[in-house]
Parts: structure tokens; C-alpha cells; sequence
């Protein structure tokens, strides 16, 4: 019976899911954004969002427990560094989950995890005002407007070119 058992266990044992996960967290924390499965994403959410969260509180019990999952010393210190100072007010919600389609081999939905606050063009385009005096112009493969109206008023054939000529004269 599968009773109080919640998580995914990703078709892995407890020791290469701690494993896997731990890898992509401090790879999540290096850069900011790694490319995954959905399911793998959702597991990961749940395993890092308490480690950021954690990490608010910078003392020696919250490093050696940070150390203690992400078993890397560099992503501990890029955790501490850069990505609390920018989630530091934030109270909950570090990563986005952006899914980008399916994968070609087995057809696997695939997604994006990465750090809210650390991708600036989402950030750009949802909270800057778009200015309005900025004019867009667009190009057409028809041409332009000008031509399109010297060529309704051209005639369309050659008896009719010819019977206009006769007529004004």
C-alpha cells in the first residue's frame, strides 16, 4: 500500500534521487535556469524552496545544513551571495516552472526551472510601461501603398488602354 507516500520517486532509488536532485539544485543555484522534465522540475521545487528559505538566516547551523543537501561548496557560497540578496524580501515562491514542449526521443514534457527573480526579461517586459510615443513601423512583402494605388488606377488591359486613348481624342 502506497499510504502517506506523497513525492515523486522518479523510477530511481532514495540514493540517486538525493543525488540527482542535490546535482540539479546546485546547478539551479550556479545558473539560474537549467532545462528538465516536468516532473523532474516539480520534485526539484520541493527540494530547493526550503534551502533558500533557510538560507535567509545566515548563520553556521543554516550553511552546514544548506552544505549538508547541495553537497557543493561553490553553489553554498553563490546561494549566500547573490541569491539571497535578491529573494531576501521575498516571502516564498523562488522558482518558475516555464514549459517549453515535449521531448523528441520519448516524447517527455520538458520545462525550464529557473530563479524569479534572476531572469531580467520576464522582469522587463510584465513591469515597464511601454512608451507610447515610440512608433512601429511594419513591412509588408506586397509593397507599398503607393504602388498598390498606381496599379488600380493603371488600366488593366490593352483594349482598354486603347479605347481610353480614342476617347480623348
Amino acid at each position: 500500500m502506497r499510504h502517506n507516500k506523497k513525492f515523486n520517486h522518479l523510477g530511481r532509488s532514495k540514493a540517486h534521487r538525493e543525488a540527482m536532485l542535490a546535482n540539479m539544485a546546485s546547478s539551479l543555484i550556479m545558473h539560474k535556469r537549467i532545462n528538465t522534465t516536468v516532473a523532474k522540475a516539480k520534485e526539484l521545487r520541493k527540494f530547493v524552496e526550503p534551502i533558500i528559505t533557510a538560507a535567509k538566516n545566515d548563520t553556521t547551523a543554516s550553511r552546514r545544513l544548506a552544505f549538508s543537501y547541495l553537497r557543493d561548496k561553490e553553489a553554498v557560497k553563490e546561494l549566500y551571495g547573490t541569491v539571497v540578496d535578491k529573494v531576501g524580501d521575498r516571502p516564498g515562491g523562488y522558482t518558475r516552472i516555464l514549459r517549453t514542449g515535449l521531448r523528441l526521443g520519448d516524447n517527455a514534457s520538458m520545462c525550464f526551472i529557473e530563479l524569479v527573480d534572476f531572469n531580467d526579461n520576464i522582469a522587463k517586459s510584465t513591469s515597464a510601461p511601454k512608451s507610447e510615443g515610440k512608433k512601429r513601423t511594419r513591412r509588408s512583402r506586397r509593397g507599398s501603398g503607393a504602388a498598390k494605388a498606381a496599379d488600380q488606377q493603371a488600366p488593366a488591359t490593352e483594349e482598354t488602354a486603347q479605347a481610353e486613348e480614342s476617347a480623348q481624342e
